[in-house]
């Protein structure tokens, strides 16, 4: 056995391609059989890129990102009205870390928050949700209403305990419901 001179995998001493990353080990090249594969020296992994060409104030309306960017070696940004990818920024964004006005992400950090950890400027919801107005997840803070397993704010409801003026507000907000 050798090892795999392009993914450090090993192979049969008399392979002529890789089994693992597909290189050829006499000369050839791959050719164009997989073109979003790439490899960055930690791994294999999807590169792509997609971005509209409507714009809404100097952003594509569609930009969906993942991978490496070939030519910077740095991961890609999804930069758009709507953002899809690893890393997405917009004012709709999903993604690993998505930033912008409503957030979907294992962290969301936005306006309007939802993932694992959940970081909202007016609300957030999550595993572990931060909200500036409204917060809601497995444990809860925010600065006025926060429900969850773990309720951190002036008026909660959660395992901790249950704050009774909330229960008022709820009772008004949604008539005939009992809480």
């Amino acid at each position: 056995m050798k090892a795999c001179p392009y993914c450090a995998e090993q192979i049969q001493d008399d392979a002529i391609k890789c089994r693992y990353c597909g290189e050829w080990l006499d000369g050839r090249s791959r050719g164009n059989v997989a073109p979003n594969v790439f490899y960055s020296g930690q791994g294999y992994g999807l590169n792509y890129e997609y971005k509209s060409e409507a714009e809404l104030f100097g952003w594509p309306l569609i930009h969906v990102a993942q991978g490496i960017n070939p030519e910077t070696g740095m991961p890609r940004i999804a930069k758009g009205v709507i953002a899809i990818g690893n890393i997405a920024v917009g004012g709709l964004a999903i993604g690993g870390l998505a930033v912008g006005g409503i957030t979907l992400g294992g962290l969301g950090l936005g306006l309007f928050s939802f993932g694992g950890l959940a970081v909202g400027i007016l609300a957030a919801a999550g595993g572990l949700a931060l909200g500036g107005v409204f917060a809601i997840g497995g444990a809860a803070i925010s600065l006025a209403y926060a429900i969850g397993g773990l309720a951190l704010a002036p008026h909660f409801i959660g395992g901790n305990g249950i704050d009774p003026e909330f229960l008022r507000l709820l009772e008004k907000w949604f008539p005939g419901m009992e809480f």
